[in-house]
């Protein structure tokens, strides 16, 4: 039997190389997300909502389909991955952050907050993640 926290930092793990990735040769980022199988293996997901679609009909259009696949007993946990501006804590301003939405079937979900910044001096620097309860919409009882 798998420990939720444990398969939630696995997928954070597999997740946030991309998001870096990204941001390192881009400087920003899509929604993307990933979802773990009921075996543990971990499956990429990504969403196109054509050429004029927004970060939010990503997002939505990710949600949908772990939502699919948690009612089908496909997933047992799923990650969602987006860019967000947010107030770390012990600061006053706003700055960019990836957020990392991690949902579990076992009553589990957390938000993970990596504020970053980049410069053509230092390239990408994350921070201190943070992290906040998460809203529990993948996996409903």
């Amino acid at each position: 039997m798998s420990v939720p926290k444990d398969d939630c930092e696995q997928l954070l793990g597999a997740v946030m190389p991309f998001a870096e990735q990204m941001l390192s040769e881009h400087g920003a980022f899509h929604p993307f997300g990933a979802s773990m199988m009921q075996d543990g293996e971990i499956v990429s997901n990504a969403a196109y909502v054509g050429d004029d679609g927004d970060s939010e009909e990503v997002i939505e259009m990710l949600l949908a389909g772990f939502r699919s696949s948690a009612v089908k007993g496909e997933i047992k946990a799923s990650a969602l991955v987006y860019d967000i501006r947010t107030i770390p804590p012990g600061k006053i301003d706003k700055q960019d952050a990836i957020a990392v939405n991690l949902d579990h079937s076992e009553n589990y979900s957390i938000v993970v907050m990596f504020p970053y910044s980049i410069s053509e001096q230092h390239g990408l620097l994350i921070e201190d993640a943070f992290a906040s309860a998460g809203d529990a919409e993948i996996f409903s009882k």
